[in-house]
């Protein structure tokens, strides 16, 4: 694999390595750089981190309403009463929701598809949680929708899908404003344009054609 190039004196530091490597965004020498640093760690410490990851896989849940991730079956933004059920905010992932919540502008709730439409990717329409969304507007107590997702090709593919699958029921559609630029994902922008671009919302209408 990529690791052949480094020179290992145990096979088990090389194995370590290896499944740190396969982590997103982390390299060969940040992944030996870790597990270095585990080893130098006292078995309590480590222990912990272990368990910590272990708990994480076997006891976390999906929210039965967003699919937010959650401790338990309903997430506490959807259970809070302080929150407005009537606007719902389309987002890809629980980064997203996250992001938008650091911004503090939104008091609505969300509806977490688990990823964007890519056709490049074997990724479609059943592949996302389209069908949950669209049974909470049936519900009759949403008012708008926010189809808050990446400036990508990708994102865009996503919300032209589900405009074409909304526009007929009784709801308002809109995007966030493009203050972001083209490519940009919406975890890497800063708190103050994204909140600004929920505020500044438009209609997706107008950006049809």
């Amino acid at each position: 694999m990529y690791l052949c190039a480094m020179n290992f004196s145990s096979k088990l530091l090389e194995n370590a390595v290896d499944e740190f490597g396969r982590l997103p965004g982390i390299g060969n020498k940040t992944a030996l750089r870790l597990v270095l640093h585990l080893l130098n760690q006292s078995e309590h410490d480590v222990a912990r981190f272990t368990q910590t990851i272990n708990l994480l896989k076997e006891k976390i849940q999906y929210c039965k309403e967003c699919y937010n991730i959650s401790d338990n079956d309903t997430c506490e933004i959807c259970l809070s009463n302080k929150r407005d059920k009537s606007i719902i905010c389309v987002v890809e992932d629980t980064r997203d929701v996250m992001a938008i919540e650091n911004t503090n502008h939104y008091q609505g709730v969300y509806h977490v598809l688990g990823g964007l439409i890519s056709p490049m990717d074997g990724i479609g329409p059943s592949d996302l949680k389209i069908e949950g969304l669209l049974e909470r507007i049936r519900q009759g107590d949403v008012l708008e929708i926010i189809l808050a997702l990446s400036a990508t090709m990708e994102g865009d593919t996503t919300i032209f899908y589900l405009y074409r699958k909304l526009k007929d029921l009784d709801v308002k559609i809109s995007t966030i404003a493009r203050g972001i630029a083209f490519g940009g994902e919406l975890e890497y922008v800063d708190e103050i344009t994204l909140g600004r671009s929920i505020q500044t919302r438009v209609p997706y209408e107008r950006n049809i054609g």
